[in-house]
């Protein structure tokens, strides 16, 4: 419950009120931006919160016990600080936002109303709708390990224990923002990357990674399909590393890389058809493994 300061609370009991709201978000890499629906800049918490930059907030919706309270803000490409090749490669994606109701007559007057975080921001034309998660979402993360038939450790991680997959390459040519042309690297076999993850390490997209969906030979180069948000930024001659993919099953494990002892999943793990089916003689009963 957030608590109202006396004036602030006198003020909004009167007649007519100078109200608006105010949003400070603070992205992963330290970058704060303010916004407010005024017509006029407000400074909010020592942030600078430019005015009637298209956001527009939904009604926020709050639940008793340990349910993920939601809410929205939707707004237009306005702002200079808001560049839409940051909002399509993630640069929001989990930003904090602080929204505040002002006395934009005496700022000072303020209530921090929710804290949230940012989680799917969709895009459509020039305009951008960002869905705020309350902190109790964070009690939808798994912890700890799932007892699944699949691998649940990353590729090249201690856990995982392979070592020496890992390439490095550069961008010989652009073919689209999800697809380009890779000089420098040695697939051992059809679809080697495929399902692998690519770490950009220099040009606009250092530091940002993404998922390769597709593999295809094009003379000496590859062509790497990418599934993650677009690459708008890039250029010829990026470099990049990239891990061979692994679909985390135990048949890849240990077929393309030879690491089953170390495999992190339980393979051999009964589905629901066999838990449910009866031992009449026409299931597989015989105590043998169940994947190969």
């Amino acid at each position: 419950m957030s608590h109202l300061m006396p004036e602030l609370e006198s003020h909004l009991a009167g007649d007519v009120t100078t109200h608006c709201f105010c949003w400070i978000i603070r992205r992963a890499d330290e970058v704060v931006l303010g916004f407010t629906d005024h017509d006029r800049i407000l400074n909010i918490e020592r942030v600078a919160c430019e005015p009637q930059t298209g956001l527009m907030a939904s009604e926020a919706t709050s639940a008793l016990g340990l349910a993920v309270d939601g809410a929205e803000v939707e707004g237009a490409l306005s702002s200079h600080r808001i560049i839409e090749s940051d909002v399509e490669c993630g640069a929001f994606d989990n930003a904090h936002v602080e929204t505040f109701l002002v006395n934009w007559a005496a700022p000072e007057q303020r209530v921090l109303l929710r804290r949230a975080r940012i989680g799917t921001v969709t895009r459509s034309g020039g305009r951008f709708v960002a869905e705020l998660k309350s902190s109790a979402v964070d009690l939808d993360r798994v912890k700890g390990r799932r007892i699944t038939r699949l691998c649940d450790a990353e590729i090249g991680d201690a856990r995982c224990g392979y070592s020496g997959g890992k390439e490095n390459g550069s961008v010989a040519g652009v073919i689209s923002d999800r697809a380009f042309l890779a000089s420098g690297l040695h697939a051992a076999a059809a679809n080697w990357f495929r399902n692998g993850v690519l770490t950009w390490d220099s040009g606009g997209n250092a530091g940002r990674t993404n998922v390769v969906t597709g593999q295809e030979t094009a003379g000496n180069d590859i062509r790497l399909d990418l599934r993650d948000s677009p690459m708008p930024d890039m250029r010829k001659g990026d470099m990049f590393s990239l891990q061979p993919g692994c679909d985390k099953s135990f048949g890849t494990c240990k077929t393309k890389f030879s690491n089953a002892a170390n495999f992190r999943g339980f393979p051999h793990l009964p589905g629901n058809d066999a838990a449910y089916n009866y031992a009449d003689g026409s299931g597989n009963f015989d105590g043998g493994v169940l994947v190969p």
